[in-house]
C-alpha cells in the first residue's frame, strides 16, 4: 500500500498482480510444506523448516518485484518481509517451528498496538498508509483505524489458538486460505463506512 511518499506510482497497476504480490510467497510456503517430503526427499517431520526457508527467499524475491513492478516498496511488504526473515532465520537456526507459528501473532499484534496506540495519542496512522487510494474525514479514518486495530488482535489470538491446538499440516493450511479470506471479508464489510465518510472531490461535488 503506497504512502504520500509515493503518490501517482503505481497507478494502473493491476489488483491481481498486487494481490498475487502479496499472496504467492504464502501459496509458496503452502505447497513447500504439504509436498516437500516428495519434492525434497526429506522427512516429513522436516517440511516445516524447507518451506521455511523457501518462504524466506518467496518474500524477499517478491518485495523486489513489487520494487520493479510498482514503482516503490509497499510499508506492510517490507515489514512482512524483514518479520519473515527475522522468524524464519530463527526456526531454521534453532531448528525449532515456534519462530514461525508465534510470527504471526506478533506482527498482528505489533499492527494492532500500533494503530490503536496511535489513536490514543490522537492521531490515525492508517491515513499515512492509505490517504493515496482513500480520502476519508476525520471520523471516518478515525472509526476505520480503530476497526482495523482490533481486527489485528483477533488475527493475533486467532493464530495462537490454531497452532496451540491444532496439527502442523492445518495451521499452514489456516495462515494461507484462512486467514487471507478472513481479512478481505473484514475488508469488503468496511464499504459502508468508507463510502459514509468518504470525502468527495470539488470536480465530483459540482456534477
Amino acid at each position: 500500500m503506497p504512502g504520500k511518499e509515493t503518490a501517482g506510482k503505481g497507478k494502473g497497476v493491476n489488483p491481481l498482480l498486487k494481490l498475487a504480490l502479496e499472496f504467492g510467497p504464502l501459496a509458496i510456503f503452502f505447497f513447500a510444506n504439504s509436498y516437500g517430503d516428495r519434492l525434497f526427499g526429506i522427512a516429513s517431520d522436516r517440511r516445516i523448516f524447507v518451506a521455511t526457508g523457501i518462504f524466506i527467499v518467496a518474500s524477499l524475491i517478491s518485495l523486489a518485484l513489487a520494487r520493479v513492478l510498482l514503482g516503490h516498496l509497499p510499508r506492510m511488504a517490507i515489514v512482512n518481509a524483514v518479520v519473515v526473515s527475522v522468524f524464519g532465520g530463527l526456526t531454521i537456526a534453532l531448528d525449532d517451528a515456534f519462530f514461525i507459528k508465534v510470527k504471526p501473532t506478533i506482527v498482528n499484534a505489533l499492527f494492532g498496538c500500533v494503530l490503536l496506540g496511535g489513536l490514543y495519542f490522537g492521531r490515525s496512522l492508517l491515513a499515512l498508509v492509505l490517504e493515496t487510494v482513500l480520502q476519508l474525514d476525520e471520523e471516518g479514518w478515525r472509526k476505520l483505524t480503530l476497526r482495523w486495530g482490533l481486527f489485528f488482535f483477533v488475527l493475533a489470538a486467532l493464530n495462537e489458538v490454531v497452532w496451540r491446538t491444532q496439527t502442523q499440516d492445518f495451521w499452514v493450511a489456516f495462515k494461507v486460505w484462512g486467514v487471507m479470506p478472513l481479512t478481505m471479508a473484514f475488508a469488503l464489510a468496511q464499504t459502508p463506512l468508507i463510502l459514509k465518510h468518504e470525502l468527495k472531490s470539488a470536480d465530483a461535488a459540482a456534477e
